[in-house]
Order: structure tokens, then C-alpha cells, then sequence
């Protein structure tokens, strides 16, 4: 049975989202004039007698309100949307576009985008959501901004964008006020917040758009100005973030470095930037990065190919711990990669094929199923026992041995179902199936999505993974290791969709933390997912946000903007997805210049008396 309370928390969340956006179209009809209705994009564009267009671009639309009859290349992805595909998302759709990280969105109201996003957008009531990937994401990129203007060909199904002076005038009025906002957040929160470098950003894109304003008949001028103006707007945003030395900084990455030199030379580019706390990818596709002789007792292999000239995990940590840098062993639970087992008689699933996870329509194969959504991967079944005692073994290898700081465990789930019935479910192993079968008399295979053995196959499913959760935890806790989960923040799509019952994880107190993944680059987005995972989890359980906005190509201001909101929900850190998107040489600048790193030396200022606060481990407050 779903937790009502929940239900109810999820409602009344996106009621204040709604709430949020249509405040949000007030405030630009206050400022522009100009009432949005959701036709004006299939309304021709009308420019202004002194408006610039710098650029135009189209594109054809390969759906709306995509269905799998409208689309069917699409309908096995999230959000019904394909490979390299443009598609239109109007309320009629829903609530969100339930997409997933690997394309962006820019949110419409009348013709005109107001918002730029990631993934999973909210669908206005009065507008539209445009969301491309691959290709056609590379296209939104190069001709979507804040303020561009949008008109939609029903009859040629194709989205023509114009960016004018006026976007641009559109984008520099809004990145002003929102960079007064957070100005204004950070005084008096903050002892000794100076945000000089911002107001004077402030101050020049304000004289940028007077000029532009005042030359009104030379087009030169105004396309000059109305850069300029968004330019500095930008630059102070970059700049608002404060050093907030009680916030965890981390990043996960999966090493590529083959040598003590390149290992020493990252995690200096690191420290430089502020990180405090590396994610390491230890055990992935199935592999360890370390020579693992709990690997080679099973037969696996017992060392990762490209790293077995040395042992690049001893290297890591110790390295890292010289800079003052923790280290926690990002580990992939139960995802094997998506090289076949038939491709190397090594592999986990090769020597153990009865290990593999199943669908329902795969539960007489051999051979397991690989997961067509996640880039045809195969996972192991949390439900078999000896799955389950092969990763204690080999974590307990990896604390004892290298006694790392913290165990970050991902994928701690069932691959994702495509859709809620039976048919894109996961589970059905022979070993599954018996166990099952033995506890409540019924094979699984028979049990459809509107019986009521359902919710005890689902329960069934998640308390395995949970019952792996606590042995880890046991482990943690007697090793004094911190133990943190990768979780989606939407608890009912994690219960439903991958069997993934943090909740109760919480609860129980199994974890230390939850690293959760935040796949977008909206930051009011960000908001509500965050907000909803803090009103769920026990007050001891920390949360610590990953921040996708590198791996999905989003701008430093975007970054910014999600630091700021996970710092206004008063959250115990962030750490950034992955450091190979991270690309030190276009953000680490704006990470270093304050929001991860002190830059210059604060003279300290008498305070008033205050109860005195505790200490931090591993980002734990005791």
C-alpha cells in the first residue's frame, strides 16, 4: 500500500511548484507587459519596431505529447522520448516530462523560454516544454537561451527560435535580479560576506542595457549592448557563492589514471579546486580497480585490465589523504556492465549465470536479461543469497585491507522497469521464483500487476535489497566507515519503478547518508526533489546532493544556481557528477573562486554569543 502521507507530501509539493511558476509569469507580465497565453506558439512571431534578430534557427519535431503510437522509437526510453529525437511536451502530457540526464529542456510560456532545464521538467499550465537529446540536444544548445523566441509549425511539424535583443534584454533583467536575490540571501547569513565583485557585475550589465536602450536605431550598438549586459549579468552570479567551510565538497570519478604521477597530478587539480571528499569508482562493470583476491577465489577476474601493472586504489587513498582529502569507495552493487557474458569466461556472469536478474518474459533463459533503458547492462538478483554473501565478502576485503574512509554504494537497486506492470518488471530468477514460491505459495511468473500477491512480490523484492543495505551498514558502523547510498529522490517512482526503499532505509538507520541524484539543471527543480527527500528521511540520516549540471553541459551560472538552493535547504554538501564532465578548465574557476575555496584571508569579527556546535566526521554531525 502506498504511505498516504507521502502521497500527500508529493501533492502538495507540486502544487507549490505550479504555485511557483505561475508567480514567476506575474512577475515577468509586471515587467514586460505582455499576458502569456499557451497558442501564442503556433502564433508567427511579431518583432518589435526596434527589436534585433541575431538569430534563427528550425528544426523538425519528431512528436508532441509523445505516445508509443505517435512515437514508437521512443517508447521504451523515459518521457516516450528517443535517440536524437525533438520532442514537445504540453500540459495535456502531464505533470513532468519524466525524462531522463541525457537531454536538456527549455520551458515556454506564450513564445517565449523563461527557463532553461535538464531533465524531468515540470510542463507549465500556459506553455510547453521543449526537450532534445543528442543531436537534437546539441541543437537546442547552440540556438535556445532565457528570453529566445519560439514558434511552432503544426502544419510542417516543425519549432522555429529567434534570438533578438530583446532575449537577450529579457535574460540580463532576469540574471540582475536573481543575482540581487542571492546577494541578499547570503547578508547576514554569512560573517563577513562581501559581494562587491557581484554588484559591480550588477552594475555594469545595468549601464550595458542603458546603452542599448539609448542607441535605439543603430542595430550594431544594440546587439553589442544586449550581449555585453547578459555577459556581466552572468559574471555576477558566478561570483555570489560564499566559502562555506562546514559543507562536504566532493565529486565522483572513475579513475582512468594508470600511474602514481597522473594519480598525484589529479588530485592536486582537485585540491586546487576545493574538493574535500573523492568518490572513487572502485568495483564497476563488474571489475575492481585493486588486484581483489576475493575476486580471484570466485574466478572472476582478479584486477580491472587497465590497471593491473600496480595497485591504484593504496596509491589513491594515501595520496589523497596527504592532501586532506577523504576517500569513499564508489561501488556498483549490482550492475555488472553490459559486455555479454559469452565475451569473457571470467566475467561474474560467466562463471555464475544463474546470478544474472531476469524479466518476466526472459524467466526460462539460461542466460540473464540485459536492460535495453540502461545502455543494455546486466545486473545481478539481490535476492540470491550468495550474490549477496560474494559483495559483503569483497567489501569487507576492500575496508580491511585499504581502510578507506566511507563506502558509497550505487546502483543498490532492481534495473529499471519501463512500465509499472508486470511486464517491465525484474526479479524473475529461478532462485527468485522458489524462494518466493516457498514463502507465499505462488510462483511470481503467475502473479499479474492487479492481484494482490503483487505487493507481496514488490515487498518481497525490496526487503532484499534492504536486508544488503543493513549488512553494510552492520560493516560500516564496526569498521567506523561511513556508509552512504546513491538514491532517486522521487521515492514513490524508486519504490515503484526500481524496488529502491530508502525510506525505510532511514528509518531504520542503515546509512549514514544519501547522496542523491538530482538529474537536472533546473534549480527549482532541484528544490522540490530535495525538499521531498528531507521531509521523508530521519533527521540522522545526512543528505548530500549530486549535482548533474557538468554531465548534462550546463553553464557555471546553472551550477551556481544549484549550490545556492542545496545551501538554502540547508543540506550537509554536494558532490558533483562526474569529474570527467566536470572539465576543471571551465568550471574549477568558478568552484575555486568561493564556493569551494576560501580565496583570500578573513580577518575574524567579534560574534555574538551562540551555543556552542558540534564537531564533523565524514560530514556527520555527532
Amino acid at each position: 500500500m502506498k504511505n498516504q502521507v507521502t502521497t500527500i507530501v508529493h501533492q502538495v509539493n507540486e502544487m507549490l511548484i505550479k504555485k511557483t511558476i505561475i508567480i514567476t509569469m506575474l512577475i515577468i507580465l509586471s515587467t514586460t507587459g505582455k499576458a502569456y497565453s499557451a497558442n501564442d506558439i503556433y502564433t508567427p512571431i511579431k518583432f518589435s519596431r526596434n527589436e534585433v534578430v541575431f538569430s534563427d534557427s528550425s528544426l523538425n519535431i519528431n512528436a508532441i505529447d509523445p505516445t508509443p503510437q505517435n512515437n514508437s522509437i521512443g517508447s521504451i526510453f523515459p518521457g516516450g522520448r528517443g535517440p536524437n529525437q525533438l520532442v514537445i511536451y504540453t500540459s495535456k502530457f502531464g505533470d513532468r516530462t519524466n525524462t531522463n540526464e541525457y537531454g536538456t529542456e527549455a520551458i515556454v510560456q506564450g513564445n517565449t523560454v523563461t527557463m532553461i532545464s535538464g531533465a524531468n521538467s515540470f510542463i507549465p499550465i500556459d506553455g510547453i516544454v521543449i526537450s532534445g537529446h543528442g543531436s537534437a540536444k546539441v541543437w537546442m544548445n547552440q540556438n535556445i537561451t532565457i528570453g529566445t523566441k519560439v514558434y511552432i509549425d503544426k502544419e510542417n511539424n516543425t519549432i522555429k527560435t529567434y534570438t533578438t535583443s530583446e532575449s537577450y534584454t529579457f535574460e540580463a533583467e532576469n540574471k540582475i535580479s536573481e543575482a540581487k536575490s542571492m546577494i541578499d540571501y547570503y547578508k547576514g547569513r554569512v560573517p563577513n560576506y562581501n559581494p562587491q565583485t557581484s554588484n559591480n557585475h550588477i552594475a555594469e550589465a545595468q549601464e550595458y542595457l542603458k546603452k542599448a536602450k539609448k542607441d535605439i536605431d543603430d542595430q550594431s550598438k544594440i546587439k553589442k549592448y544586449t550581449k555585453l549586459a547578459v555577459e556581466e549579468a552572468d559574471a555576477a552570479i558566478i561570483a555570489v557563492l560564499p566559502y562555506m567551510p562546514e559543507e562536504l565538497k566532493g565529486v565522483w570519478i572513475r579513475p582512468t589514471e594508470t600511474s602514481e604521477f597522473q594519480i598525484v597530478s589529479t588530485l592536486n587539480k582537485m585540491k586546487d579546486m576545493g574538493i574535500d571528499n573523492v568518490f572513487l569508482e572502485t568495483f564497476y562493470h563488474g571489475k575492481t580497480i585493486f588486484p581483489s583476491q576475493t575476486m580471484k577465489s570466485y574466478g572472476f577476474i582478479s584486477q580491472n585490465e587497465q590497471f593491473s601493472s600496480f595497485d591504484p586504489l593504496k596509491i589513491w587513498i594515501r595520496e589523497a589523504h596527504k592532501r586532506n582529502i577523504k576517500v569513499h569507495i564508489w561501488f556498483q552493487s549490482f550492475y555488472v556492465g553490459n559486455i555479454p557474458p559469452s565475451k569473457n569466461s571470467q566475467s561474474i556472469l560467466a562463471v555464475h549465470p544463474e546470478w544474472g536478474n531476469k524479466t518476466k518474459s526472459d524467466y526460462l533463459n539460461k542466460m540473464p536479461t540485459s536492460s535495453r533503458s540502461e545502455h543494455n547492462g546486466y545486473f545481478l538478483d539481490p535476492a540470491n543469497p550468495k550474490v549477496q554473501e560474494f559483495l559483503i565478502k569483497l567489501l569487507t576485503e576492500i575496508i580491511c585491507v585499504y581502510k578507506p574512509d566511507g563506502i558509497n554504494l550505487d546502483y543498490i537497486r532492481y534495473p529499471q522497469a519501463i512500465t509499472k506492470n508486470e511486464s517491465g518488471s525484474w526479479g524473475y530468477t529461478e532462485y527468485a521464483r522458489s524462494d518466493f514460491k516457498d514463502l507465499y505459495g505462488v510462483d511470481p511468473v503467475s502473479i499479474k500487476y492487479s492481484d494482490d500477491n503483487w505487493k507481496d512480490w514488490e515487498n518481497y523484492r525490496r526487503e532484499k535489497i534492504t536486508n544488503f543495505v543493513a549488512k553494510v551498514g552492520t560493516l560500516g558502523r564496526s569498521n567506523k566507515v561511513y556508509i552512504s547510498t546513491v538514491i532517486f529522490p522521487d521515492v514513490e517512482a524508486a519504490l515503484n519503478t526500481k524496488q529502491q526503499d530508502w525510506r525505510t532505509w532511514s528509518k531504520r538507520d542503515f546509512v549514514d547518508g544519501f547522496t542523491a541524484l538530482f538529474l537536472t539543471y533546473d534549480p527549482k527543480m532541484l528544490s522540490s526533489m530535495m525538499s521531498d527527500v528531507m521531509k521523508i528521511k530521519s533527521g540522522k540520516t545526512n543528505i548530500y546532493a549530486g549535482i548533474f549540471v557538468t554531465f548534462m553541459g550546463g553553464s557555471n551560472e546553472d551550477l551556481v544556481r544549484q549550490i545556492h538552493e542545496t545551501r538554502k535547504l540547508k543540506a550537509d554538501g554536494v558532490i558533483l557528477f562526474d569529474y570527467a564532465h566536470t572539465k576543471p578548465e571551465q568550471y574549477s574557476k568558478t568552484l575555486s573562486n568561493g564556493a569551494f575555496k576560501q580565496t583570500k584571508k578573513i580577518e575574524p569579527q567579534p560574534e555574538p554569543k551562540k551555543k556552542k556546535r558540534g564537531f564533523w566526521i565524514f560530514g556527520k554531525k555527532k
